[in-house]
């Protein structure tokens, strides 16, 4: 499979975010999925890509130009992809992927995880969106898609447009599991 990770530049993280992230690379790298990922070589995303790579991993990046300028790209991947800005890298990393991963992240990892999250509500994007849930880091933002469906800003079947999962090891699973959807929740969009 073509996996979309969507994680975090930041350095300075808890450990248990860099482990969490390691073990994820690793598995993918040894059951012979392709990794597309922002391209960054710093904080979660280097961490992901420098452990898919030692184990033999196939890794893409995604990179607007500006970021390529300031250096912040990954040297050593297999493919960087240089585009003209935050927009189109999130088009190309979300096409023709199997499914979408959201490590924690700041606000770059949350608009992306939000984008993809409203894009298979309007049925335009239909694969799974997995959210590894590490240390609990996604509690307040599930609480708050619960919240919005209580007061009918969404709808019950929006519940089953992600899975949080808490292990690295139930990543693809939950991929493997994740509830059917296609074009046709368009119809189920609105409240």
């Amino acid at each position: 499979m073509r996996i979309c990770v969507f994680c975090a530049s930041s350095a300075k993280v808890d450990k248990a975010y860099f482990d969490a992230t390691k073990r994820l690379a690793e598995i993918l790298a040894k059951q012979n999925h392709t990794i597309v990922y922002g391209g960054g070589s710093a904080g979660l995303m280097g961490c992901l890509a420098d452990t898919a790579l030692l184990h033999g991993g196939d890794v893409e990046g995604i990179l607007p130009r500006f970021m390529d300028k300031v250096e912040w790209g990954h040297k050593e991947i297999n493919r960087m992809i240089l585009v003209d800005d935050m927009r189109e890298r999130k088009k190309l990393l979300t096409e023709n992927v199997d499914a979408v991963v959201t490590l924690p992240g700041g606000c770059g990892t949350l608009e992306e995880l939000m984008e993809v999250f409203t894009l298979k509500r309007l049925g335009k994007f239909t694969k799974p969106i997995i959210v590894l849930n590490t240390k609990d880091y996604y509690k307040h933002l599930n609480l708050l898609v619960e919240q919005m469906i209580s007061e009918h800003f969404l709808r019950q079947e929006h519940r089953q447009i992600w899975q949080l999962v808490n292990e690295p090891e139930d990543v693809l699973p939950a991929i493997a599991n994740a509830p059917k959807w296609d074009s046709s929740a368009i119809n189920f969009a609105t409240v």
